[in-house]
């Protein structure tokens, strides 16, 4: 069984509100609404097995089929028989025609003196475009759910929809609380592996921070004995978690699988992604991207500076899904006739550079999470700053505001390497960058694997310095 690690946070939220369901037995109304979204095979569902396992309540666990027909509320029955429920045995004894049915039963054999917690999974499954299962939720919650103190936790992997679920307009809003669900952080990535603080980024890097995949990393185990033993396996969730997730995610979307992977192979610009994915007309781009972002699976970003500008970048969030299309879907053919050893040596040559710009996100957000230190301010916005022809691209921008700044507060480069620190003509280029950005003396740092050797920089940032805030 893999072992459970991380998510202190998600897990001391979930037990906050269940005990303000607790205190509220007397007064009611008694009910809380959670709704968990997150990418699918984030460990969203091990994250409440987890919580419900060692709340030592009463507790149901259903998870969705497609469709709201006759075959999904029967799994429904048979998951409220199968719990440890007050009287869930006979909870079947008359079998409901419907969901409204089905809630109102439910709310029958809830606790009257004591919390317990319901779970339903892969809510969006249920879903329908007129809004009747949620119809039938908000009038269950209202009338009945609501009344008992019962932690009801609704989950789902499709970001959009589940966002929709309490959205103005919706019948469900306003009744549930969000509580987003991203991958394993660094920490609890170092935490899984064993692994030192360089290598723990790169191990999140490889992995996005998926338990799934996290959990078949050796303790200690260097990256390249990973990807050696993980690619000659035909088995491995490293190449198979994307084809299932994508699968999902798009099982009619050619279009956006496709504008996915151009992205995934290193295009960042509109024009770009448009030849590469094989010349597809601009309106047709539009609304793939539009269909990506709305699903969080990419990010359209705009440089961040002083004076407004149109030069938005496309990146794909999730750091394992960007090396997969770099590394391995391209070659999954291959991996398949056991010849790995091909794909290996690929990862070997193009690992260091595309490490250093599949770092610079998560470097973003552990200086938004680590400041103010070492003299500098916290930023409200950590983002980066670039030019059409890339004559001037600066890794980390703070600033007040994005993306067109009032005030810049810092500015820093990233040095990504095994062996080379950050040195005085890397000092020199950022220096240069700075002045065609603003004139003022903005302070300089520098992010490097390796440490600086420049003199000069007003802070410098290790692997160390950025794995403290997520360790808290």
């Amino acid at each position: 069984m893999t072992r459970f690690v991380g998510r202190r946070r998600e897990l001391a939220a979930l037990n906050q509100v269940l005990s303000q369901v607790s205190a509220s037995e007397s007064t009611g109304p008694a009910g809380r609404c959670l709704v968990l979204r997150g990418r699918r095979r984030i460990g969203k569902s091990a994250l409440v097995e987890e919580f419900a396992q060692s709340a030592g309540v009463p507790h149901v666990y259903y998870t969705a089929e497609i469709g709201i027909g006759e075959e999904p509320l029967a799994e429904f029955v048979r998951a409220v028989g199968g719990s440890d429920l007050p009287d869930a045995d006979v909870f079947g004894d008359a079998t409901p025609g419907n969901w409204a049915a089905a809630f109102r039963q439910l709310a029958g054999i809830l606790p009257d003196d004591r919390p317990s917690v319901v779970v339903l999974d892969e809510v969006p499954y249920l879903m329908d475009e007129q809004g009747a299962f949620e119809s039938v939720l908000q009038r269950a919650w209202d009338r009945e759910l609501s009344r008992k103190p019962v932690l009801l936790l609704l989950i789902g992997s499709d970001l959009s929809m589940m966002e929709a679920l309490t959205s103005y307009g919706r019948p469900f809003h306003q009744r549930g609380t969000e509580l987003p669900i991203g991958p394993l952080n660094p920490a609890d990535v170092a935490a899984m592996t064993g692994l030192g603080d360089a290598d723990a980024f790169d191990a999140a890097l490889i992995t996005g921070g998926l338990p799934v995949i996290c959990a078949r990393w050796r303790t200690g185990e260097d990256m390249w004995s990973f990807l050696t033993r993980e690619l000659a396996d035909p088995f491995s969730p490293l190449t198979a978690s994307a084809q299932l997730s994508l699968a999902a995610e798009f099982p009619d979307q050619a279009q956006a699988r496709a504008v996915l992977a151009a992205i995934g192979s290193g295009e960042r610009t509109f024009t770009n992604i448009a030849r590469t994915a094989g010349g597809i007309a601009h309106s047709t781009l539009t609304r793939a991207t539009e269909v990506l972002t709305d699903k969080r699976m990419v990010a359209a970003e705009l440089p961040v500076s002083l004076a407004p500008s149109k030069e938005r970048r496309y990146r794909i969030t999730d750091s394992y899904l960007r090396f997969w299309f770099r590394f391995l879907a391209p070659h999954l053919p291959e991996i398949d006739r056991m010849r790995s050893d091909l794909t290996l040596e690929r990862i070997r040559t193009g690992w260091p550079s595309w490490r250093g710009r599949a770092v610079e996100p998560l470097v973003r957000e552990s200086l938004a999470r680590l400041l103010p230190a070492s003299g500098l301010p916290a930023a409200p916005v950590v983002g980066g700053y670039w030019t059409r022809s890339n004559d001037v691209e600066i890794d980390i921008v703070g600033a007040d505001r994005a993306p067109v700044a009032h005030r810049l507060l810092f500015l820093g480069s990233v040095k990504w390497l095994e062996n080379t620190p950050f040195d005085a003509r890397d000092l020199v280029a950022l220096q240069r960058h700075r002045d065609r950005v603003t004139a003022d003396p903005v302070p300089l740092l520098a992010v490097s694997r390796t440490g600086a050797t420049a003199q000069g920089l007003d802070a410098v940032f290790g692997p160390g310095d950025l794995l403290a805030p997520w360790q808290g």
